[in-house]
């Protein structure tokens, strides 16, 4: 039997929602996992890019074997119902960029699920998928909306269940996706964070947050300025991307742009507009990065509503 899923790609943060805000981009990685019939061949991964421009060497941050993220994944749900996995070849073709902040480990981590899960005829549910998955993730902003869909607000609770709702992303509001060429590990990017911050810093984020929730419900452009603002961990990334303090200024007078913020834990950086104007916003983020040597795809993209899906079984 042979299960191919289809992951979205998505983007964490989005300002103030540090480890707890996530949303669904329509760039996909598509995870094949197929049972073999041979006894002993164990566990065989194999990735490819669909991107003739991909650096090869970007590949290469994804292990083949036992150590992948996709195989713990899949390795967890076999363990939660007594079994092992054997005999499986994992193939994971690969849309998303990898190491930008655009999802790419949470993608093949819900991609594998999906698949292993139906190839053991549905054992888990959705809150035990979103489970396992933030275990081998480490938080849910990305594995969340990678299995729902859409922009969610997600919270891992103590007892190991993710708590999650819905938002609907105001359809006048544009969302500019710019990624460079380079990549930005997340360890790396985690690694600056302070342990502790002040309490002005939290207090501010959570205003920022209860600004974010209220501007998205009544598509209030002006809190929504207000509300993409973060204390807790924009400012210590800012000096691992190039450019990205450059191009929050540049786009600061722009009246249309509502907020510029990083993508995850980076490098690449949303600009959050309404919908007239794109080009300038595209041309100023471009130009910026040009006088830094840095060449980036810089493409406007709706919300992926649709999570995960399995598209083909053989």
């Amino acid at each position: 039997m042979k299960v191919s899923v289809k992951v979205p790609a998505t983007t964490a943060n989005l300002g103030p929602g540090f480890d707890c805000m996530g949303m669904a981009l329509p760039i996909y990685n598509t995870v094949t996992i197929e049972e073999t019939v041979l006894p002993g061949t164990g566990i065989e991964i194999n990735v490819i890019s669909e991107d003739d421009k991909a650096d090869e060497l970007s590949l290469e941050h994804i292990p083949m074997d036992e150590n992948s993220i996709i195989y713990k994944a899949v390795e967890l749900l076999y363990n939660s119902i007594g079994q092992t996995p054997s005999e499986l070849k994992i193939t994971i073709h690969t849309q998303i960029p990898v190491a930008r902040g655009l999802g790419s480990s949470a993608s093949v981590i819900v991609g594998g699920l999906l698949a292993a899960n139906e190839l053991l005829g549905h054992p888990a549910d959705e809150a035990a998928l979103l489970s396992i998955a933030t275990e081998v993730e480490g938080h849910p902003d990305n594995v969340t909306p990678a299995i729902v869909g859409g922009l969610v607000i997600t919270s891992s609770e103590e007892d190991g269940s993710i708590a999650y709702r819905k938002l609907e992303w105001p359809k006048e509001w544009s969302i500019t996706v710019c990624i460079p060429e380079y990549e930005l590990a997340t360890d790396i990017s985690r690694s600056v964070l302070p342990k502790e911050v002040p309490m002005q810093d939290a207090v501010f984020n959570v205003k920022r947050m209860g600004m974010f929730v209220h501007a998205i419900h009544t598509k209030d452009s002006a809190l929504m300025k207000l509300a993409l603002k973060d204390k807790l961990h924009q400012p210590y990334r800012m000096k691992l991307v190039p450019g990205l303090e450059k191009i929050a200024a540049n786009l600061k007078h722009e009246e249309n742009v509502l907020g510029c913020v990083l993508s995850g834990a980076g490098p690449a950086i949303l600009v959050i507009s309404e919908k007239n104007n794109l080009d300038k916003i595209k041309s100023i983020v471009r130009d910026t990065w040009n006088d830094l040597n840095i060449k980036a795809e810089i493409i406007t993209l709706p919300v992926e509503e649709n999570g995960a899906e399995i598209i083909k079984i053989d």
